[in-house]
């Protein structure tokens, strides 16, 4: 309980800090949810098993085409107000010339190990007993719950895809390795490579 309640208040800073200083609060809340993880059982190495890794490339693919296609709605249809505006303001806090190349890729693999080790590792795992597939929304909403501190609806919503995406992939991938790469297969894809704002 009481890594689950520093790991909220960290990502509850996360939320609320400068975006001058939002990467420094990435690493610091993603390092909280590593050493919960650790601290708790849900950080733990293995083999390359191909078949996660595939699996995990393969939903990165999926979702990449889902923001795809929500980036295409929004910017047609502006629904309740939300406009490209929104998208781009998130995708700036990584990917913003202020930041280099190395440390963008940086904060993309630790903020992928953290919240995959944490959410998936950690949470979902805890609750996969007595819920099944349906822990996968359950601690997607969670964290879309979570992501509400930004004030940005468009960031709650997309929180809530990608994690459900993720914790699906963690389920039927069976273990963390495919929903890490998944994770950061996208986050490289959206937020480095080809935003689709």
């Amino acid at each position: 309980m009481l890594g689950l309640a520093i790991v909220i208040v960290s990502m509850l800073a996360l939320f609320t800090v400068p975006k001058d200083y939002f990467v420094a609060a990435t690493f610091a809340s993603t390092t909280c949810m590593l050493i919960a993880a650790y601290a708790l059982g849900g950080l733990r190495a293995s083999r390359p098993k191909p078949a996660s890794i595939a699996i995990g490339l393969v939903t990165a693919a999926l979702l990449y085409a889902i923001f795809a296609a929500g980036a295409l709605a929004v910017g047609t249809f502006h629904p309740f107000g939300v406009t490209s505006a929104s998208e781009a303001s998130i995708y700036t806090l990584i990917s913003s010339p202020s930041n280099p190349l190395y440390l963008q890729v940086a904060v993309l693999l630790f903020d992928s190990a953290g919240y995959e080790s944490f959410f998936r590792g950690m949470l979902q795992n805890r609750l996969r007993p007595r819920l099944g597939v349906a822990a996968a929304p359950a601690v997607a909403l969670l964290d879309a719950a979570l992501h509400i501190a930004s004030m940005n609806p468009l960031w709650v919503g997309a929180t809530f895809v990608s994690d459900l995406i993720w914790g699906l992939t963690y389920h039927y991938g069976r273990g963390t390795q495919a929903s890490f790469t998944s994770h950061i297969v996208w986050d490289v894809a959206i937020f480095i490579l080809r935003p689709v704002t």
